[in-house]
């Protein structure tokens, strides 16, 4: 009897173990030759295209298959397409890369990791690093393939040993790497995984969140139940793949007014409605002709000059916001990508609202400073978990918070489920792709920032 390639997708999965079942019946396998190897194809009803002559010839074993559509399916798990605004050559095949290595590390065994370095050489560049080297994850394994051994790739040497080492590495790291080496001709020549031609059906081209968010969502979840390498997958972001990133704040007052909203509505306190009515008495400076005993004025007299107008102060009220300072929560995941430096700029815009102390999250918390965020500092995991969250916030019996993220956090559950719940708690969802479904149950106050960033 023959069996059907849907049914051997199936099969390659281990039993009952990742709901596939489900997966299927919302995703429609189709054999066809439209694509060299396998994409997902974007549209209201997807479809999973799979080239057979390709798994023919390499992917012919279950192990094979199994690397194959993970390979797709991280791809519209992470929705890569938002995290430049034209996707290129290049940065497919750091995509790529850096998939293959989080998937290697996620089955190392050699009949899983053979589908790579079968499909991939090590003894040219850049095929090299799409693949580990002959024999990972043994320690006697070389450290680089032949291709890298060269003095010119150097960096790029390094950036492949983290990928597959416990360290991790990010795209960021290997596009910025590759910048002056790689060109669009030399990476377009490389047999990527997938269909990554202008206007093809890969789930590269990242809108399957818009034009499926069912499957999307059934694809998140069934993810975050998948072996889990030493970097664990929260969320839709890549795993745990330690980032320090520099981030330029774009301090631009768009959405100064979605903010501070939310900020008065959370900080409030019972029965206030928030607005800035505190007043105090305080002194203003001010300049005048009367003179005053100022630095300014003491020098120039000194100089034989006579200043016209000396800095003075007058004692009057000023305004003051009401109830409590708010605790930030920012989202600095993968998912957010570009976004970081904008949402810097929004917060530090409204901080005569915000807690002193600010809070980075993807799946830790990382408190910096409002200084901080205005040099830039970002610490990042790259993936994301609203359980870090909620754990800070228990850890530190915060009462008002809020969170700015896309909304692609983790439904959270039990415990963490009930902190988040007692907390006044705000979301102000990023532009673009976002989603309340996660935090739906336990968000007094929803906020969306507009694409103007």
């Amino acid at each position: 009897m023959t069996v059907s390639l849907a049914e051997r997708i199936l099969d390659c999965f281990p039993s009952g173990t990742y709901a596939l079942v489900a997966l299927l019946r919302l995703l429609d396998v189709v054999e066809t030759d439209e694509v060299p190897t396998a994409a997902v194809e974007c549209r209201a009803q997807p479809r999973l295209l799979v080239n057979p002559a390709f798994v023919a010839e390499w992917a012919p074993t279950p192990e094979k298959l199994l690397m194959l559509v993970m390979h797709e399916l991280h791809h519209v798990l992470l929705g890569h397409c938002r995290l430049f605004p034209r996707v290129t050559w290049v940065d497919n095949l750091a995509f790529d890369a850096v998939i293959n290595a989080l998937l290697c590390r996620m089955f190392p065994e050699p009949e899983h990791v053979r589908f790579f370095t079968d499909y991939y050489r090590d003894d040219h560049f850049p095929d090299c690093l799409l693949r580990p080297v002959a024999g990972w994850p043994a320690p006697a394994a070389p450290e680089l393939p032949p291709a890298l051994l060269a003095p010119e790739l150097r960096e790029v040497g390094d950036v492949y040993r983290a990928l597959y080492s416990a360290k991790g590495a990010s795209y960021g790291d290997l596009y910025g790497a590759l910048a002056n080496l790689l060109n669009e001709a030399l990476a377009a020549a490389v047999p990527l995984l997938g269909d990554h031609r202008p206007g093809g059906g890969s789930s590269s081209g990242g809108e399957l969140e818009a034009r499926s968010p069912v499957l999307f969502d059934a694809v998140r979840q069934i993810v975050e139940r998948w072996p889990q390498p030493p970097d664990p997958i929260a969320g839709r972001s890549l795993a745990d793949l330690l980032l320090d990133e520099a981030v330029r704040p774009k301090v631009r007052p768009t959405n100064r007014a979605t903010l501070r909203r939310l900020f008065r509505l959370v900080g409030s306190c019972e029965g206030e409605d928030g607005v800035r009515r505190a007043w105090k008495e305080g002194p203003s400076p001010v300049e005048t002709p009367l003179p005053t005993f100022d630095r300014r004025s003491v020098v120039l007299r000194a100089l034989g000059a006579q200043p016209l107008l000396h800095a003075g102060s007058v004692s009057r009220r000023q305004r003051r916001p009401a109830g409590e300072k708010v605790h930030v929560y920012l989202d600095v995941s993968g998912s957010i990508g570009n976004l970081k430096g904008a949402l810097y700029g929004a917060v530090l815009d409204c901080r005569a609202f915000v807690h002193p102390v600010a809070h980075l999250f993807s799946t830790a918390v990382v408190d910096v400073s409002l200084a901080d965020l205005r040099r830039g500092r970002c610490e990042t995991t790259g993936g994301t978990s609203i359980d870090c969250v909620a754990e800070h916030l228990r850890a530190h019996a915060v009462r008002r918070a809020v969170l700015i993220t896309d909304g692609f956090v983790g439904p959270p559950a039990g415990e963490h489920r009930e902190t988040l719940s007692k907390a006044r708690l705000g979301v102000a969802l990023t532009p673009g792709m976002a989603s309340r479904d996660d935090l739906k149950d336990v968000t007094d106050y929803w906020g969306q920032l507009g694409g103007g960033m």
